[in-house]
């Protein structure tokens, strides 16, 4: 019997059909990306709010398994409006996966201050790069992000509210740090 007879003879040599899908599965995984968005509700923060107080914006669930070393690009964006009030905020985005109990901080914190007496409207927007998935659990496991906003200062009587407070990710291979082939 010959490799003919096996019907595989192409897959014994080491090119034809199976060499070629091979290729096209890993230009498959090199573009892989994925996209996800979230528009939250407005939070309105009272003047006689004790601090720090936190409140939770926007949350994202990613599930990155077809990805054998994700990069993730979050940004966060949305419109700050005060009347009359002093504050200060600090953002933070937090990661929660299945075998975590306590959510780890991402990133910096992002601090958005008005001082006291003023009125106006802002856009305030970040961005925080998550490429750090070295170990196992960043394979198979839906991980949690969330936006969270603590008020650290709320000094003057005034309003603060945070309009459209908008999480998007994009998730693509990190080509370079990826031997999973």
């Amino acid at each position: 019997m010959n490799s003919m007879s096996k019907g595989n003879w192409q897959e014994e040599k080491g090119c034809g059909c199976k060499k070629e899908k091979e290729d096209n599965h890993k230009k498959e995984k090199e573009n892989e990306f994925l996209l996800k968005c979230k528009t939250g509700f407005p939070v309105t923060i009272p003047f006689t709010l004790p601090t720090p107080t936190s409140f939770t914006l926007n949350t994202l669930n990613l599930k990155t398994e077809h990805f054998c070393n994700p990069c993730i690009k979050f940004e966060f964006a949305s419109n700050i409006v005060t009347i009359g009030a002093e504050v200060t905020l600090e953002f933070q985005i937090f990661k929660q996966c299945r075998k975590q109990t306590t959510p780890t901080a991402l990133g910096p914190v992002w601090t958005f201050s008005r001082p006291a007496g003023t009125t106006g409207s802002d856009a305030f927007t970040f961005i925080v790069c998550d490429c750090d998935c070295d170990s196992d659990s960043c394979f198979d496991e839906c991980c949690t992000y969330t936006v969270v906003v603590t008020v650290t200062e709320d000094g003057a009587a005034g309003t603060t509210v945070i309009n459209n407070p908008t999480f998007s990710a994009l998730v693509v291979e990190n080509e370079a740090n990826c031997n999973c082939y």
